[in-house]
């Protein structure tokens, strides 16, 4: 087990790769009362065609299957898992992304169990047809849910009307059509193609002892048998680089109107410049959006937006995309007011004052969630399979220059990467 100090912020990290593949990663807190767990698989919505675990062919499965395996690892033939942890008094959860599926656990007792507990139950798939033939209607419902908020739609409207072809997107837990696809064997050739130890990571952060810890799991690990996976491949259409439409809508039934520009990006395949993107980006949407910022306020000036705005940068190996947008009652004269602003991009340049100000901001951001045992276990989880280093951020932060963010604001936007979308009140 390779032990790591990062003196800078105080911080000890132990990284160990076991026999079948797996990743741990270890982040002793002792000062923490809270421990979180996460076991995560580098496996998302967008991985719909690959080659299977002992296969030379390649298949594409039924949108929303990623999601659909998390919801079914937590049943069992004899019990729900949920309740193994609610026992011993731990709360537990799963997510999927686009890129990824994590299933978590957070305690301040029984670490040791409550670490048995998630490895063993990720580790055991039961799948049945009539549990799945179950499973279909939950799901559908959660879509149909879904498919009536208006935040949940506008993001995938906007995703939508930037890419033509990438699985991005498509919603993460499918179609109600899509689901009904999906059969026991789907699963299983899932399961065993990306749950695979080689393509995971476990991470802990909080009370605990290392090399105990470590113990722990390497018997854990060597109890189980896993099939030999040489190299997963994936397939992914080729995606232009501008957007699929400039603008789209639709109507619902809404009080008020909502607005999203999106910018289509290229996401860089050095993970140093890649994590300078990301860093860069949040920073200058914070400089420019942000209720301090100045086209925060002229939006609001004009009356374009009701008091708030949400912005964010999504980065992943095969995409990245910034979002700005929110409510709206005038969603026509807000999107060219943005998309305005935008082009403005291309000759702004940031004084070296304002610059160490957005520095000093996001290096404040970034140490308070170190302050996190989640937020650490969720990110240093998410930046490893991107082969990236969590703990490394500061550092990378703090060397940017005025010079480099002003090279990127300039070159971010163009004519072709920008994309609207609109949702207004249907009309009775």
């Amino acid at each position: 087990m390779e032990k790591i100090v990062y003196e800078q912020i105080k911080e000890t990290v132990y990284r160990d790769t076991l026999p079948n593949g797996l990743q741990v990663i270890l982040v002793p807190k002792p000062e923490m009362t809270q421990t979180y767990g996460v076991f995560t698989t580098d496996y998302g919505s967008i991985d719909q065609t690959f080659i299977p675990i002992g296969s030379d062919e390649k298949i594409t499965v039924p949108d929303g299957i990623a999601h659909f395996l998390e919801h079914k690892l937590f049943e069992k033939e004899d019990r729900d898992v949920f309740q193994d942890f609610t026992k011993i008094g731990a709360s537990a959860n799963a997510f999927t992304s686009f890129t990824k599926t994590a299933y978590l656990f957070s305690a301040t007792s029984d670490i040791n169990k409550n670490v048995e507990i998630l490895l063993d139950f990720v580790q055991a798939p039961y799948f049945s047809d009539q549990s799945v033939e179950k499973e279909k209607g939950i799901i559908a419902q959660e879509i149909q849910m879904y498919d009536d908020q208006p935040d949940w739609r506008s993001f995938f409207g906007v995703i939508s009307a930037m890419y033509q072809e990438h699985p991005v997107k498509i919603d993460i837990a499918g179609t109600v059509e899509s689901i009904q696809a999906i059969t026991k064997e789907d699963l299983y050739t899932c399961y065993h193609t990306f749950y695979h130890p080689s393509n995971m990571v476990f991470t802990l952060v909080g009370q605990f002892e290392p090399e105990q810890m470590i113990a722990r799991i390497q018997a854990n690990q060597a109890a189980k048998d896993f099939e030999q996976l040489n190299e997963l491949k994936r397939f992914y259409p080729n995606e232009p680089q501008s957007v699929s439409v400039k603008e789209a809508q639709i109507e619902m039934p809404v009080a008020v109107p909502r607005c999203m520009v999106g910018i289509k990006e290229t996401p860089q395949r050095d993970p140093r410049s890649f994590i300078e993107d990301e860093l860069l980006a949040e920073m200058i949407l914070d400089y420019f959006y942000s209720k301090s910022g100045d086209y925060y306020q002229e939006l609001y000036d004009l009356d374009l937006i009701d008091g708030s705005i949400g912005f964010e940068t999504e980065r992943q190996k095969q995409f990245a995309f910034s979002i700005i947008g929110g409510n709206s009652s005038k969603p026509d004269e807000f999107a060219e007011k943005v998309k305005e602003q935008l082009q403005t991009f291309a000759l702004y340049k940031l004084s070296a004052k304002d610059f160490d100000r957005m520095k000093r901001k996001m290096i404040g951001d970034l140490l308070r969630d170190m302050n996190s045992v989640s937020d650490i276990a969720n990110q240093v989880s998410q930046y490893h399979i991107m082969e990236i280093d969590y703990f490394e951020l500061l550092p990378i932060l703090e060397q940017l220059t005025v010079e480099k963010a002003n090279h990127f604001l300039n070159s971010w936007v163009s004519t072709d990467n920008v994309a609207v979308f609109k949702i207004k009140p249907a009309k009775e």
